[in-house]
């Protein structure tokens, strides 16, 4: 099943964001090889696609996991969270409709 993995930045996170991001990339290329990754980027703090030193307000990952705990599991796992760049994960199943 799909699961939509949102993450929530506390403020100013950009340096431990940019510290974290390749090991982050890493495991997203990960899941992308596996076949299992169906989209994933992050929320500019600004509407643009270059926020400079604006940053980043989070980030949105869908993914296919074997069970919600497995989904959950994964995004504990995330360096985001390691490097305090996340202030909250939410995890939730997710029913892609379009397209199709």
């Amino acid at each position: 099943m799909l699961y939509a993995i949102t993450g929530q930045d506390v403020p100013d996170s950009l340096t431990q964001r940019l510290a974290a991001r390749p090991a982050h990339l890493e495991r997203l290329q990960a899941l992308q090889a596996a076949g299992k990754l169906l989209l994933a980027g992050p929320f500019p703090a600004i509407d643009s696609n270059d926020p400079g030193p604006a940053g980043f307000s989070g980030s949105l990952i869908v993914a296919e996991f074997d069970s919600l705990q497995a989904a959950q599991s994964w995004a504990d796992a995330d360096p985001y969270v390691a490097a305090g760049v996340y202030a909250q994960v939410t995890v939730k199943p997710f029913k892609k409709v379009l397209p199709a």
